[in-house]
């Protein structure tokens, strides 16, 4: 098993989090920064965690938008299929067809879903007291920061667990050393649905927000099991 992973010294997020209560403005960062969430030192194994994934317009969050969100709670032991969430919300710009194409989203769809203005308070409540665990976190810490902004002004800052950046740190791994480069040895791919693959879990019709939940709480559980002694604090995988 990995003992550590190779990253950057780890954040302190609960000081974060009392500097931006005391800078945040609207009421629902206040609260949501005031939620206590696991201190540093807490076992992976005793943590609840929180799986997103968004469905976008586009990849570019300076001018594409979000437009299905999707969260399940999830332990290292259970997925809360029960308490899982799943929220439509209409972009402020056209849907391009080539999106179209890749998550089945059309504009029939939107039409009368809300803005995100609408909703946004329902996922910060999901959020709150949570480590969120996405899969490649530029997609839901750029886009959710930036629709924010868009919308009151403000911002947000979260810690998330990236599966992606996890998968490969894993890879390198596995794949370093110079028995392995003479073996032409090369690290995998770490999109999804390749590397769920590799770890024996089921294929899912991709691109649908809370599947893609629910399928990146699958991996995060088999990656732990397979890779990492669950008594690790948090600190040495959060970002």
């Amino acid at each position: 098993m990995l003992k550590r992973l190779m990253q950057a010294p780890s954040i302190d997020w609960e000081t974060k989090y009392e500097k931006k209560q005391a800078l945040a403005s609207h009421a629902c960062l206040q609260e949501f920064y005031a939620t206590p969430i696991p201190t540093a030192d807490t076992p992976l194994e005793e943590i609840e965690f929180l799986a997103m994934d968004f469905e976008t317009t586009g990849l570019d969050p300076k001018k594409d938008d979000i437009i299905t969100i999707g969260v399940v709670p999830f332990t290292l032991n259970r997925i809360f299929i029960n308490r899982a969430q799943h929220w439509t919300v209409r972009p402020r710009q056209q849907l391009a067809e080539d999106s179209v194409v890749i998550h089945g989203i059309t504009h029939s769809d939107i039409l009368d879903a809300p803005d995100l203005s609408d909703v946004f308070e329902h996922i910060l409540k999901a959020m709150s007291g949570h480590i969120t665990v996405v899969h490649y976190k530029r997609i839901e810490r750029e886009f959710f920061d930036r629709a924010l902004k868009t919308r009151i002004q403000e911002g947000i800052e979260f810690p998330v667990i990236d599966t992606m950046h996890l998968e490969s740190k894993i890879q390198q791994k596995e794949a370093g050393g110079l028995w392995n480069k003479l073996k032409g040895k090369k690290s995998e791919s770490v999109r999804l649905g390749k590397t769920r693959t590799r770890y024996g879990l089921p294929a899912y019709t991709p691109h649908h927000a809370l599947t893609d939940a629910i399928a990146t709480a699958e991996l995060l559980q088999a990656q732990i099991a397979h890779h990492f002694d669950a008594k690790l604090p948090i600190r040495d995988f959060w970002q």
